[in-house]
């Protein structure tokens, strides 16, 4: 297993220091989960719940996350982010409670001297948390689940993709 450098030798938590690192691509992509009811996820589709347009408000909520992630990441860096997309897909197949989803993949990516993985994953949360707060008075029983990193690209350490054993 690595190193942890988010501590110093004295044990105490720090913020790494990236400043000898050269600038590279990078990208990540994150993914996560929100499991509803049928007619929950019919009314979204239908453009039918009182808040209005969930799925383009948890989009715009997924970029602002993606945008402000060092301020409630303790020891993330500040990025300049060079783009943020999130794309929403159905999930139809209901699970053993009889409850279909969303799913949100959510991409971060920018030129730098780290990477990205954290901004994805907030992106990704956001976007599936605003959901869910858009449609909690029609759906409290709904659930977040499997939000995980799905690659990343970029960096000293090259290519990571789930699922992959090669690393």
């Amino acid at each position: 297993m690595d190193e942890l450098p988010h501590f110093s030798d004295a044990g105490r938590a720090r913020m790494v220091d990236v400043t000898e690192k050269p600038g590279a691509r990078r990208v990540a992509v994150a993914s996560g989960i929100l499991r509803m009811q049928p007619e929950t996820l019919a009314r979204i589709r239908a453009g039918k719940t009182a808040k209005g347009d969930v799925l383009t408000v948890a989009d715009v909520g997924a970029v602002m996350a993606a945008k402000r992630t060092s301020d409630i990441i303790p020891m993330c860096h500040s990025l300049a982010l060079t783009g943020v997309e999130v794309k929403f897909g159905d999930i139809l197949e209901p699970d053993n409670s009889g409850c279909v989803g969303i799913k949100v993949v959510a991409s971060a990516s920018c030129v730098g001297q780290t990477g990205v993985e954290m901004e994805a994953l907030c992106a990704a949360s956001v976007a599936l948390l605003t959901i869910y707060d858009m449609c909690k008075a029609i759906d409290r029983g709904m659930r977040i689940e499997y939000i995980q990193l799905e690659e990343k690209r970029g960096g000293k350490s090259g290519v990571w993709l789930r699922g992959n054993t090669e690393r």
